[in-house]
């Protein structure tokens, strides 16, 4: 049986969640923190958004390091992904790890890999919400909902 909610995670501190309930969609930014100059997860915030979505399916992008990228960058995306991880677990919120490469072959089938293509994927399959996407920083928003769509066509 499909689940009637899904939940899909751009796991990165410019990522976001979005949800799909039957018709209705949400998007948010990922609950970030300024510590002394340094960015956090907003665990208390990320609880928050998840706990009254106990019983969806969650489907997150599954990170790894990008060459070229420092160490301290990936330790801070790596940190964001166990956070998003942690609290699903502890929530039992059924999770699904999708590689980046999966879910863009599946929704952005032709538009390239950009994240302009993805925003532009978004606005193309849900047009009543364009405007959650019309900036270029908003590509985090864009890729949660094309993650949540991958999960609901999926499952």
């Amino acid at each position: 049986m499909k689940p009637t909610t899904v939940i899909g995670i751009d796991p990165g501190f410019g990522g976001a969640l979005a949800v799909i309930d039957r018709d209705v969609i949400y998007v948010t930014d990922a609950p970030i923190l300024d510590v002394s100059g340094r960015r956090e997860m907003d665990l208390a915030a990320m609880r928050a958004l998840l706990v009254p979505l106990a019983g969806a399916h969650a489907f997150i992008e599954r990170v790894h390091s990008m060459p070229g990228s420092s160490g301290r960058s990936m330790f801070s995306f790596g940190t964001g992904y166990g956070a998003w991880l942690g609290e699903l677990a502890a929530l039992q919120i059924t999770t699904t790890r999708v590689e980046p490469a999966r879910w863009k072959a599946a929704m952005m089938d032709g538009m390239g890999k950009e994240k302009d293509a993805a925003r532009l994927r978004a606005m193309m399959l849900f047009p009543k919400h364009a405007h959650l996407f019309a900036r270029k920083c908003d590509d985090g928003r864009a890729e949660a909902l094309l993650i949540a769509e991958y999960g609901r066509r999926t499952s």
